[in-house]
């Protein structure tokens, strides 16, 4: 085992279970309740080393948990033990630039474009010989959820999309948007220019840390609990496969070639044919959803139910854990 594996197992050895309480600046906190996460095990794919952690019965149905940026495994430690006294199997993998997930060749591009981080689902469950599944997700966690969705449908059973929606058009540039907009998104503009890749490697939690606080303005979380996710940014490849993905998507990187046609069936914005569950969360820092459910009815032709999740930021598996488990469990 490499010493930079070594140190991270190490940094994450423990897990912390959200609980909420009110504090006097009407922030909720996340309380430092610890407990034993299990061992993280390894899976090889063609072009990663996935780490991943597994909870509950090997003959249970799979579930895949998927994180998103700048989070990792640890926004799910509250979604896990429903699911597990339900009979799952529950997969909480890192994604590619975190933790314990490592690339196998070492020359190769550290990308990580919407198809490549989807392909790395398919690509995980295959590993595991996973006929078929389960997915909830977050942020790039979600968008990788939707992709295999689209691509995948015989291989999902069912998918709780925490976001909504979240596939993207990478080969046109956007438009430009409302000035409000533009300021929530200056992480992205940042990354999009060598000041900011230079800022990531060098402030990566102080950056990381902001964007947790900005993107959930109603909940405070402890150093402690930042502190057992972090070391999951010290993963090497992680400024390279942020700043990649970031330019990637507004038309700024090359994507891999393999992932061309994937990328303008993409572009299209196909329908997710799966059953879903759409969670939002009322308190984003990117403001707070629209109650009209009339978008996502029309992305989820088999949209089961919308909610919009109270109390709950960008990191909703987080802060509300048990909507999650309990719509994964309507749907299954």
């Amino acid at each position: 085992m490499s010493p930079s594996r070594r140190d991270f197992l190490k940094g994450a050895g423990l897990a912390t279970v959200a609980a909420v309480s009110a504090n006097p600046a009407g922030r909720r906190r996340v309380q430092a309740q610890v407990i034993e996460s299990p061992p993280i095990k390894m899976v090889q794919t063609e072009v990663l080393d996935i780490g991943y952690e597994e909870h509950g019965s090997g003959d249970g149905f799979p579930i895949l948990l998927l994180h998103g940026f700048p989070y990792d495994v640890r926004s799910f430690d509250g979604v896990v033990p429903p699911l597990v006294d339900g009979g799952f199997r529950v997969l909480v993998p890192y994604l590619r630039g975190y933790g314990p997930t490592r690339f196998r060749d070492p020359a190769a591009p550290r990308v990580a474009e919407q198809a490549a981080i989807a392909q790395d689902v398919i690509d995980f469950a295959d590993a595991l010989d996973l006929a078929q599944f389960a997915t909830s997700g977050f942020d790039w966690g979600n968008r990788a959820a939707c992709i295999t969705s689209i691509l995948h449908p015989d291989r999902v059973k069912a998918q709780v999309a925490i976001g909504g929606y979240s596939v993207q058009n990478t080969l046109t540039p956007g438009r430009p948007g409302p000035a409000a907009l533009e300021a929530r998104l200056w992480y992205q503009w940042y990354f999009n220019t060598e000041r900011g890749r230079a800022g990531l490697e060098a402030n990566r939690r102080d950056i990381i840390r902001h964007l947790w606080d900005t993107w959930s303005p109603t909940w405070s979380y402890t150093d402690a609990a930042f502190n057992r996710s972090a070391p999951s940014f010290d993963n090497p490849d992680f400024v390279e496969v942020v700043i990649h993905s970031y330019r990637h998507r507004h038309v700024n990187a090359a994507g891999e070639t393999r992932f061309l046609e994937v990328e303008r069936q993409l572009a299209q914005r196909p329908v997710i044919e799966v059953p879903a569950i759409v969670l939002r969360g009322a308190d984003s820092g990117f403001g707070r959803p629209s109650a009209n459910p009339a978008g996502d009815q029309a992305r989820f032709p088999n949209l089961v139910a919308r909610r919009i999740v109270e109390g709950a930021g960008h990191d909703l598996p987080a802060h509300r854990p048990e909507t999650v488990s309990s719509a994964l469990l309507e749907l299954l």
